[in-house]
């Protein structure tokens, strides 16, 4: 006897091949019926046998295709209709909110037509199938179709018709399908491009989801104009390259994380002799490097034969340009020439950045894949905060953050995240419910929040960072947390910096923090470390070096803005041993630092969580005393972290401590400060999902509105 059931899948089924393995599941079971894409997910109607569609429905899950995350399938019966054949129907607008997933890296059926000279895609700059290629960054809206993305101005040639409509292909219903008969096009000839390369010239190259900036990476004179052009003096390059492991010395882990299909920069340790110039990363040991990850970049890799600066296409700290128009606008005083395409990019999308343990940008690869948050049956929208900003949409128990947005301090980031927050609640379906946001009054998305016609939740700086910590490892707390961060507006209306709060998803108490230090003319403290270093040795009754303090002091009469951020403690202890007085790049000090502490074993100096001056002058003292500086920096750090153990300790219950901001990039302060931890009895989180600097905020922020509103009680 024949039945007929109706299915609803849901999840990430859009765009990574799931109608044409329900098209071949179906025929493999002997079933007749359809499946189709609509704004929810994939919706199936499957007829025959009832062992065959038992058979079938397992299969939906268990042997889903690699891209495809399948959170919930549905099934009902319903009328057989007695079909003869089962096909791929036409897609059903609706607005509902399906998940896409995120732009793939080339895979290797693709790469190998790339570079065979008797495929008709040899050297196709934008070969692609089901399994790789262009998503996230083409959708306009959903349901995934190619008329909904910006491949609907390029008509399939007959060859690509005839593969997209066979299922035996491995471009059936690859929407982004093309080919150099019917597919987009370069702005210039690929060889002039590596020519202009090869001769020193900057050059915009369109990529998936913006303009990159690129010179030889070897060319010093290259990477100084670039440096010059785009405004950033030190701050360290992205290098892609082949061969990563002849620039670094790259791990195992590093290895997986380099060669996944996300293909994010992964930040490695630079060999020594590395065959590019040393203004790439000045003054770090760590390059930023990452494979080829589109076809366009395997032939520049490929023809170029040397590894090539690869940065964003903006000036520093501005949001990437990614529409052509305004790419040439902005980037036309840096760029000596483009390597453009005729294929729209509908979404900005940044590259990721992961060092082995953590996220330190969540961007391309990753993004849109949803997160857990016990969200119910609330919609919820949190804005972030100023630095290294991103957006979170959350809603059914999933959460939605944004690409890596930059610094929101501009009028021109402030529209980019306008923008993208409004196409980003078009493809989730959403409307305005819940908005959370930071409590900092002159945050430009604190300002969004309160313009808009929804309930709010304010959310303290700290607390958020605790809260996404949390959130991705499922839990709710209560927790202690150690949140090292720079600046956050506290709930007494003044600046917190590094706190050990006791807290859970809807609240917090303020247990301790570093001691606050005025800032010597505001802003002008934090881009010359020295003057921060100034005040604690003067407190501290020490001889202060620096010639300027006298007239600079003056400016301590005039109230100026008190910190507490771990950043400036380090900066003090930097430009106190000579490394840095001034910084190009939020921290730089403290990046030297932790490199000359390295990794030798050291002995903490007897210091109390908090006492900051106590700890700068301990540091000065042993200077003066003549101790290497490399043993005082990494007493230092063991200090820092042994100090915060001990805090912990002496709060006692709850035994799990939780460690995030952006303090804890720092790799020798994390693994001590966690070992000690543990050592002690403590049950640890850190991230792995999220950054554990400002561009988590957004997710924390999210999980502390949800738990507030009760939908995660």
């Amino acid at each position: 006897m024949r039945e007929r059931r109706r299915f609803r899948v849901r999840g990430v089924v859009q765009g990574v091949g799931f109608r044409p393995f329900v098209h071949r599941l179906a025929g493999r079971n002997g079933l007749a019926g359809f499946v189709l894409n609509d704004g929810d997910g994939v919706v199936i109607e499957a007829e025959g046998d009832p062992a065959a569609l038992d058979s079938f429905a397992a299969s939906l899950i268990g042997d889903a295709p690699a891209l495809a995350h399948v959170e919930t399938v549905t099934a009902e019966s319903v009328r057989a209709r007695g079909d003869e054949r089962f096909e791929i129907a036409v897609s059903r607008p609706s607005r509902g909110g399906a998940v896409v997933p995120p732009d793939v890296a080339t895979c290797d059926d693709c790469l190998r037509e790339l570079f065979d000279s008797a495929d008709r895609r040899f050297r196709y700059p934008f070969v692609n199938c089901t399994q790789c290629g262009p998503r996230f960054t083409i959708l306009r809206t959903v349901p995934y179709d190619r008329a909904n993305t910006t491949m609907a101005g390029f008509a399939m040639c007959p060859g690509c018709r005839h593969e997209y409509e066979d299922p035996a292909d491995r471009r059936f219903h690859a929407e982004p399908i093309a080919c150099p008969a019917c597919g987009p096009r370069l702005s210039m000839p690929l060889e002039e491009a590596v020519s202009l390369l090869r001769a020193g010239a900057v050059l915009a190259v369109k990529g998936l989801g913006g303009y990159h900036l690129a010179c030889d990476a070897a060319n010093e004179d290259a990477v100084a104009r670039l440096r010059t052009r785009k405004r950033r003096e030190e701050k360290p390059f992205a290098v892609m390259t082949t061969a990563p492991d002849e620039l670094c010395e790259v791990s195992a882990a590093e290895w997986t994380l380099l060669r996944a299909r996300e293909r994010p920069i992964v930040l490695a340790r630079r060999r020594s002799g590395a065959p590019v110039a040393a203004s790439i990363a000045p003054g770090s040991p760590w390059l930023g490097v990452m494979l080829p990850y589109t076809p366009l970049h395997h032939l520049l890799a490929d023809d170029l034969d040397r590894p090539f600066v690869l940065t964003s296409g903006n000036i520093s700290d501005e949001p990437i340009a990614f529409e052509d128009g305004e790419a040439r606008a902005r980037l036309g005083g840096i760029a000596d020439a483009f390597l453009a395409h005729d294929r729209p990019i509908h979404r900005r999308c940044e590259d990721s950045v992961v060092r082995t343990a953590f996220p330190i940008r969540r961007s391309r690869g990753y993004t849109p894949l949803p997160l857990q948050l016990h969200s119910g049956n609330r919609s919820i929208v949190a804005v972030g905060a100023e630095l290294k900003n991103t957006f979170c949409v959350a809603r059914r128990g999933e959460a939605f953050l944004s690409p890596h947005l930059g610094d929101l301090d501009s009028e021109q980031s402030y529209t980019a995240f306008r923008a993208d927050l409004a196409l980003y609640l078009d493809m989730l379906g959403i409307e305005l419910d819940l908005v959370a946001h930071d409590l900092h009054p002159e945050y430009l998305s604190t300002k969004w929040a309160l313009e808009q016609e929804a309930e709010l939740v304010g959310v303290q700086h700290h607390h958020a960072h605790a809260a996404a910590c949390l959130a991705e490892h499922g839990e709710q707390g209560p927790a202690l947390a150690l949140v090292f961060d720079g600046t956050g507006y506290g709930t007494d209306g003044t600046l917190w910096g590094s706190e050990l709060l006791r807290c859970d998803l809807d609240g917090f108490e303020r247990l301790a923090h570093l001691d606050p230090v005025p800032l010597p003319g505001g802003e002008a403290a934090i881009r010359e470390p020295w003057r921060v270093a100034a005040v604690h040795l003067e407190r501290a009754g020490l001889p202060v070096p620096w010639p300027r303090w006298e007239l600079v002091r003056e400016s301590l009469k005039h109230e100026p803005p008190l910190a507490s951020g771990l950043g400036r403690l380090f900066d003090a202890v930097a430009a106190i041993l000579g490394l840095r007085e001034q910084v190009t790049f939020e921290g730089q000090a403290a990046v030297e630092l932790e490199q000359l502490a390295g990794t030798r074993p050291a002995e903490p100096y007897s210091w109390r969580f908090g006492d900051t001056t106590g700890l700068v002058s301990v540091c000065a003292s042993e200077l003066r005393a003549g101790r290497p500086r490399e043993e005082i920096a990494a007493r230092f750090h063991e200090s820092v972290a042994a100090g915060a153990a001990s805090a912990c300790v002496h709060m006692g219950e709850p035994g799990t401590v939780v460690l995030s901001g952006g303090s804890f990039q720092n790799l020798r302060l994390l693994d001590s400060t966690r070992a000690r931890l543990e050592a002690l009895g403590f049950r640890v989180l850190t991230h792995r999902l999220v950054p554990p600097n400002d561009g988590g905020v957004s997710y924390g922020q999210a999980a502390v509105a949800a738990r507030r509103s009760g939908a995660c009680a």
